[in-house]
């Protein structure tokens, strides 16, 4: 490579670290609410197999709630892809923040490359990176187009979310089966005619 030739190559973007800010967690504290919790309900745990739920309990929503941390690695788009790039049936696991009740589901992820593309587990890795909170499934939505949008600077973002709420059928109503569906467009992909119902259509949200 001449001189010419690395002073028109750009240098290599730094992959941004995405840690998820919480001011920590302690096990311990969390274990004795917990158990003072189960007592609160009339639930005794003097029995060997319930002596440690407490403590199972704090580590369960520990984890619940702590996000891995991850490289946002982006390359040049260097043939200049412009078709969609779609991520789908992605997991998605969050605790519903109105009772603390997990929902489940899946989420379909789909960006128009702008400049640059993305690694493509790094998707997934946003998805949990906000599922890994108390949620509600359209802030969670929405929040994962929004970043996408903000550090991939793309031509469209979508996500489609569909998720079982156990707060919904467990308790409640206690609708079993039933799912909720969210959706987020951006850019050409809600602008764009042909542009959303190409991601509509791969994601399985429209016939």
């Amino acid at each position: 490579m001449d001189s010419d030739d690395a002073e028109r190559t750009p240098p290599a973007r730094p992959a941004l670290r995405v840690v998820h800010e919480q001011d920590g967690i302690d096990l311990a504290a969390a274990e004795a609410a917990a158990g003072k919790f189960l007592d609160a309900l009339g639930i005794s745990t003097a029995t060997e197999s319930l002596r440690g739920t407490p403590g199972r309990m704090a580590r369960a929503y520990a984890e619940f709630f702590s996000p891995r941390p991850f490289d946002l690695t982006t390359f040049p788009n260097d043939e200049g892809y412009d078709e969609l790039v779609l991520a789908r049936r992605i997991p998605v696991r969050s605790v519903c923040e109105h009772h603390l009740l997990p929902f489940v589901g899946t989420a379909h992820v789909g960006y128009l490359p702008g400049a640059r593309i993305l690694g493509l587990s790094k998707l997934a890795r946003v998805v949990e990176h906000f599922a890994c909170r108390p949620q509600v499934q359209e802030r969670l939505t929405k929040q994962i187009a929004d970043w996408l949008q903000t550090h991939l600077d793309p031509k469209g973002v979508g996500v489609v979310i569909e998720a079982e709420h156990a707060c919904m059928t467990l308790r409640g109503i206690q609708a079993t089966g039933s799912t909720t569906m969210t959706s987020t467009l951006l850019g050409l992909l809600r602008s764009d005619a042909r542009s959303r119902s190409e991601f509509l259509a791969l994601t399985g949200t429209t016939s």
